[in-house]
């Protein structure tokens, strides 16, 4: 399947830009990076995994001797979502930053491009 390897997605709040590989599918991708802005251009990223690629991954890890033979795993902006596709990925972010708010720091921040840096 060719696709274009960048979807954006709109929400209220927010826009997301997902990161496919070519042969990912956008309703069954397990594994994505992703960029996130507010409308105010705050931003943040996020790399969504169902349980079954995490366990794919240090599966992968053990038989490498990757991270202590497989032994952890991190991601710092990871979030587990129970099912694949970007509907899903999007509304776990939805539900996120209602929760949260979009000033929030539960996902790495990364700096606007009007933010001062020392």
């Amino acid at each position: 399947m060719v696709h274009e390897p960048l979807v954006t997605v709109e929400t209220a709040d927010f826009s997301v830009t997902y990161v496919l590989a070519l042969d990912d599918d956008a309703d069954s991708v397990e594994d994505v990076d992703a960029v996130i802005r507010a409308r105010d251009g705050k931003g943040w990223t996020a790399t969504f995994m169902t349980p079954r690629k995490i366990a794919e991954v240090m599966n992968h890890r053990s038989a490498t001797g990757e991270c202590a033979g497989g032994l952890y795993l991190r991601i710092p902006d990871l979030v587990i979502v129970r099912e694949g596709g970007l509907d899903a990925m999007t509304r776990a972010l939805v539900d996120l930053f209602g929760k949260y708010g979009m000033d929030t720091e539960v996902l790495p921040r990364f700096a606007h491009e009007d933010d001062e840096v020392d």
